[in-house]
């Protein structure tokens, strides 16, 4: 039970969240269960910006992004347990649905994929 992490693009490979960290992600949740998407910021055209580590987003996000690095396109693979569990949640996921997140960090803090977080004078 948890999470599989299957890296679709490699990140930098030397820049990775820490718990409280502001991160930007854009994301497209669908049930592993057929495939049925649920939600997906990219339909949005807005990136997700939430805290690592704290609780904020669903235990499968909280460990799994931790093991990413910034850039890195990935899906997780994640479990009901690690998921919304028994209760499901917004009545698009059923109670014990296992899920799948497509998943790309685009910022950690200051550092993004566009490059540096300084202005030189």
């Amino acid at each position: 039970m948890g999470i599989i992490k299957e890296t679709l693009k490699s990140g930098d490979g030397k820049t990775f969240p820490k718990k409280g960290d502001n991160l930007s992600m854009h994301y497209k949740g669908t049930l592993a269960d057929g495939g049925t998407k649920f939600d997906s910021s990219y339909d949005r055209n807005t990136p997700f910006d939430f805290a690592i580590g704290r609780g904020d987003v669903i235990k499968g996000w909280d460990e799994g992004v931790m093991e990413m690095s910034l850039g890195e396109k990935a899906i997780l693979h994640i479990t009901s347990d690690y998921g919304y569990g028994s209760e499901g949640a917004g009545g698009v996921i059923p109670p014990n649905a296992d899920l799948d997140f497509e998943v790309e960090l685009l910022k950690i803090g200051d550092a993004s994929v566009n490059g540096g977080c300084c202005v030189v004078l």
